[in-house]
């Protein structure tokens, strides 16, 4: 339970770090409670969209050597924005390069906050 609650926190972190620097990214609302909500919209699009869309396009991955994961992100992070809009917490996005930035950037700050805050009780095991 505890590694759940650090994970959506982590996202809502990422997620608050891409609508802040990226222009382009255009925030319904400012306050932290909206991007905790955004970040559990993020996370259970991630939870069941990710792994289906990984399979149905496991081809262009490999031909790309992986890149169009960042495609896979782009996408991801675009939907976020417009399920949360729907509930009058999301985002909106100008265009593509605003969406693929604000993908990278979430998976960085992802990967950075996850590395620096890992459990270690299951790595000792």
């Amino acid at each position: 339970m505890n590694r759940f609650i650090l994970r959506w926190l982590i996202n809502a972190v990422a997620l608050y770090v891409a609508v802040a620097f990226v222009p382009g990214i255009h925030p319904q609302s400012s306050n932290w409670l909206s991007f905790i909500w955004l970040a559990l919209i993020f996370g259970l699009l991630n939870a069941l969209l990710r792994p289906l869309l990984k399979l149905l396009t496991c081809p262009l991955i490999v031909l790309t050597l992986g890149v169009f994961t960042l495609v896979i992100n782009t996408f991801l992070f675009w939907l976020a924005g417009v399920v949360g809009t729907n509930f009058h917490i999301g985002f909106s996005v100008d265009g593509f390069w605003p969406a693929f930035l604000g993908g990278l950037i979430v998976t960085v700050v992802s990967v950075v906050l996850t590395t620096i805050f890992k459990d270690d009780k299951h790595h000792n095991k």
